[in-house]
């Protein structure tokens, strides 16, 4: 019979406890079952009777283990004292639920532990150095009354909790011991075990945890540190838990995550987990390699489970968060660039820009009769498809599933004041939103219609406003999208610089100086005509200083413009 004891605490899955416990024994470890009382009696009779061939296990007497209460310290001390009592030659009490597996073989625990016959190894650390305490409730978990199950009665366990508070009640700690809290799967020395359970003060300090609430995780932890010659302040039990505080579970498929912890047991191993008990549950032969256990190799893993989780991908909804404002991490998956104006001052920009850069151009996409895709093209990757009607429905979100269905291309969008914009102010708060605009070129399609100048003149002072609006919003503390302004006045002045920023901006594959800029549409005319929109009372000012077209420099009919061009 070896030196390690082991106390299991049951309630559920007696099939897989019953394996277990059989595991343990075969290596010579006591094992002492506490099963909860609410196991129906005729299955726990059926389960003491399958383990009666079995000399080594006992059975203590049972409690009501219900979660954060006492009975599961009172299953635990129960249980440990038959263990104490009736095999005298267990030096380590090892404390495992009937979910836990055994990782390694047992043998190479027990010489583990022989070379350590005076450490307790229990995760110990005082309330204020507890980063995992999840509901509110650290240091007034001793300091409060905790008489009602949290789960059975929330109702008077909340109130109960706000009463003590509004009346300021407040417990002492009996004989000024320091609260430690920790995992509650331990393994104790047969000293320190035996001090905590026959300890004069054990009345008192029962007393006093039984309303402590998890005394669980608190119990043994405090007590622990007045007898302990030599703590290791750590569980020799893997046992991970999410950022609610609820315990994960391992199925088959982390199979190869638990070999890499080299931890000794496991914790909670899902019951119809076959693989995993048929490839723990082994002989010494195939089991893992003779290794220091290190449960920190794998907490990368769960702490980018964690972030993927909480986080999930930049740009991409889940239904945990989903429609619940600023769950989400970040609007669109990808960078993209917004033009406001240059389709408007040059003709086929969408051609030469997407020439130029290789990135996908779009037209409009907020267009209010379609969805203007590249290429003229009704429906898109993700099975996006043109219709205005669905776009408005979720303006944003449009714009989320159309960067996120195309991500691994740049995209390019047209946009402006005659568009939907349900997503303008989405796209001023978006760092992957490169936002370009040429402020009050809408006025250039104006200016080239043919209709009633009183029209015009209505439709010119609606869209001014929008534009406006819109650029208030780019301007904005809260904008964090990479903007650029230019009004229609000093871009036509010199449009070969602004030009060459956005293409840099953009990364475009070739990346070099420009040569020709796109053809720029016939602007003669058009100061005229912002200066008579001035005399109908309209004041267009978002153009900048644009100058009425002298007559000396209107071009000769039938004589298109030339492309600007800069020398190499």
């Amino acid at each position: 019979m070896s030196g390690v004891g082991i106390v299991m605490l049951v309630h559920t899955a007696l099939d897989r406890a019953e394996q277990v416990a059989r595991h343990w024994a075969a290596s010579g470890c006591p094992v002492v079952i506490h099963a909860d009382t609410n196991v129906p009696r005729r299955k726990y009779d059926r389960f003491r009777k399958a383990l009666k061939d079995v000399d080594i296990i006992r059975f203590s007497d049972r409690h009501r283990c219900e979660w954060g209460t006492w009975g599961i310290v009172a299953a635990t001390q129960s249980a440990s004292e038959k263990m104490l009592r009736e095999f005298p030659e267990v030096r380590h009490v090892y404390l495992a639920s009937g979910s836990c597996l055994p990782l390694r073989p047992v043998q190479e625990l027990i010489d583990y532990l022989a070379d350590r016959p005076r450490t307790d190894f229990i995760e110990s650390a005082t309330t204020a150095d507890v980063p995992w305490t999840v509901g509110g409730l650290d240091s007034e978990r001793f300091t409060l009354r905790f008489p009602f199950a949290w789960k059975r009665h929330r109702l008077l366990f909340d109130g109960y909790v706000r009463l003590q508070r509004r009346l300021r009640m407040k417990r002492r700690m009996p004989n000024g011991i320091i609260p430690h809290m920790g995992s509650q799967w331990w393994c104790l020395t047969r000293q320190t075990l035996s001090a905590i359970l026959q300890d004069p003060e054990r009345a008192t300090y029962d007393r006093f945890f039984r309303r402590v609430w998890i005394p669980d995780e608190s119990y043994f932890q405090t007590l622990t540190r007045l007898y302990s010659q030599h703590v290791e302040s750590r569980s020799l039990t893997l046992s991970k838990f999410d950022f609610q505080g609820k315990p994960h579970i391992f199925y088959d498929d982390h199979l190869q995550l638990l070999r890499r912890s080299d931890c000794f047991v496991a914790r909670k191993i899902w019951h119809r987990a076959d693989r995993l008990y048929e490839a723990f549950l082994t002989d010494e032969a195939h089991a893992m390699k003779r290794t220091e256990p290190n449960p920190g190799k794998i907490d990368r893993i769960f702490s980018r489970a964690v972030e993927r989780r909480t986080r999930g991908r930049p740009g991409l909804y889940m239904q945990s968060r989903y429609p619940r404002k600023s769950w989400e991490n970040g609007l669109t998956g990808a960078k993209y660039s917004v033009f406001q104006g240059f389709s408007e001052i040059f003709e086929d920009f969408e051609t030469w820009l997407a020439r130029t850069t290789g990135c996908k151009v779009h037209g409009h996409v907020y267009a209010p009769d379609r969805v203007h895709y590249s290429g003229d093209q009704s429906v898109i990757n993700g099975a996006l498809s043109d219709s205005a009607a669905i776009r408005d429905y979720r303006p944003r979100d449009f714009l989320t599933n159309l960067i996120w269905n195309t991500r691994g291309e740049r995209q390019c969008l047209q946009f402006g004041p005659h568009d939907e914009q349900g997503a303008a102010l989405s796209m001023s708060r978006d760092p992957n939103a490169q936002i370009s605009v040429i402020s009050g070129a809408w006025a250039v399609p104006l200016f080239q219609s043919n209709r009633n100048f009183a029209d015009l003149r209505a439709e010119a002072a609606a869209l001014q406003k929008i534009e406006n609006d819109f650029l208030d919003m780019l301007r904005a503390p809260q904008a964090k999208a990479r903007v650029r302004i230019w009004s229609m006045a000093e871009f036509v002045e010199n449009p070969m610089e602004p030009l060459q920023t956005v293409i840099d901006e953009l990364g475009a594959r070739n990346a070099r100086r420009l040569t020709e800029a796109p053809k720029m549409v016939n602007l003669t005319g058009f100061g005229q005509f912002l200066q008579n929109l001035k005399n109908q009372g309209m004041h267009p000012y978002l153009m900048g200083d644009f100058p009425v077209d002298p007559p000396a420099s209107r071009p000769q009919p039938g004589r298109p413009r030339k492309p600007y061009l800069v020398k190499k």
